[in-house]
C-alpha cells in the first residue's frame, strides 16, 4: 500500500487580512508541491489569523469566489490543502477545516471542542468524516480537539491511519499538548501530525516546533521555534522518514 506525503505548514498568519494570507498559502502550496507534498496541513484559522472579535466579520461560506485559487490549486497540484478559517453555516459561527481536494471537492471539519474565549464567538462543531487518500484514512482535529482523548480514540475505533491537527499552541501548553499527540500515535497506531502557527497572532505568542510522530510514537521531524517551515513526512520501504524544508 502507497502511503501519502504528508506536511504540516508552520505558518505566520497576517492579522484579519485574509486576501494576504490566500496569496502566503498559495506560496506554502507551490513549495509543498516541489517537495512532491500530497496533504498539507495549515494551522488552526490560518486565513484570518486567531482574532476572535473579527471572526464574524471574516467569516467565510464554502460559496465564497476567493476560495477558488486554493480549489484550483489542489487540482493543479493534485494536493489534499487543509486550511483554518471561520466557517458561517446557517447562523452558526465555526471553526473550521476547509479540505480542497485534487478532483475540486471542498468539504469541511468543524471544531468540536471550544477553548475559552472561542465560546463568545463560536458554536460547537460536528467534526467531519475520515479523508481517504492513497487507501490511508486520515482524521481531522483542530487544537483543543486534540485534548480530549476520546476524540483521538473515537478517531482510531473508525479506522484512521493518520491524525492530522490544526493548531495555535504556545509555550505554556506545548509540552502537555505534544506529548498527547506522541502519545496517541503510540497507543493507536496512528501517525499524528501538527501544523502550528510562525508568529503571534490574536495576543498568543504560538511555540512553533510544528511536528509529525510516527505510528510508534517515534518524533520523526520537528520545525524549529518561530520559523516559517515545511515540515514532512515520507514512508519508505524501511519506514517513515522526517524532513524540514524553511521558508523565506
Amino acid at each position: 500500500m502507497s502511503c501519502p506525503t504528508l506536511a504540516a505548514a508552520q505558518y505566520p498568519a497576517a492579522a484579519a487580512n485574509i486576501a494576504c494570507n490566500l496569496e502566503r498559502h498559495l506560496e506554502f502550496v507551490a513549495q509543498a508541491a516541489d517537495q512532491q507534498v500530497q496533504l498539507l496541513v495549515f494551522p488552526e484559522l490560518s486565513l484570518s489569523g486567531y482574532e476572535l472579535a473579527y471572526a464574524p466579520e471574516l467569516a467565510l461560506t464554502l460559496d465564497d469566489p476567493r476560495l477558488q485559487p486554493l480549489t484550483a490549486a489542489a487540482q493543479s497540484r493534485q494536493m489534499t490543502i487543509i486550511v483554518g478559517a471561520p466557517l458561517r453555516s446557517g447562523p452558526a459561527l465555526h471553526i473550521a477545516a476547509l479540505i480542497f481536494h485534487p478532483n475540486g471537492a471542498l468539504t469541511t471539519y468543524t471544531k468540536q471542542h471550544l477553548h475559552g474565549a472561542e465560546q463568545q464567538y463560536f458554536s460547537p462543531g460536528e467534526g467531519g468524516s475520515l479523508l481517504e487518500l492513497h487507501h490511508h484514512n486520515i482524521a481531522m482535529a483542530i487544537c483543543a480537539d486534540t485534548s480530549e482523548p476520546g476524540h483521538a480514540s473515537s478517531a482510531a475505533r473508525a479506522g484512521a491511519h493518520i491524525y492530522a491537527a490544526g493548531v495555535l499552541v504556545s509555550e505554556a501548553g506545548y509540552a502537555k499538548d505534544s506529548a498527547a499527540l506522541a502519545d496517541y500515535a503510540r497507543r493507536y497506531g496512528m501517525v499524528t501530525l501538527m501544523a502550528n502557527h510562525a508568529a503571534p497572532t490574536g495576543g498568543w505568542i504560538p511555540a512553533g516546533r510544528s511536528a509529525i510522530w510516527d505510528n510508534t510514537g517515534e518524533l520523526l521531524v520537528a520545525a524549529p521555534d518561530d520559523a516559517s517551515s515545511l515540515i514532512i513526512a515520507d514512508k519508505t520501504s524501511d519506514g517513515w522518514h522526517g524532513r524540514l524544508c524553511q521558508l523565506s
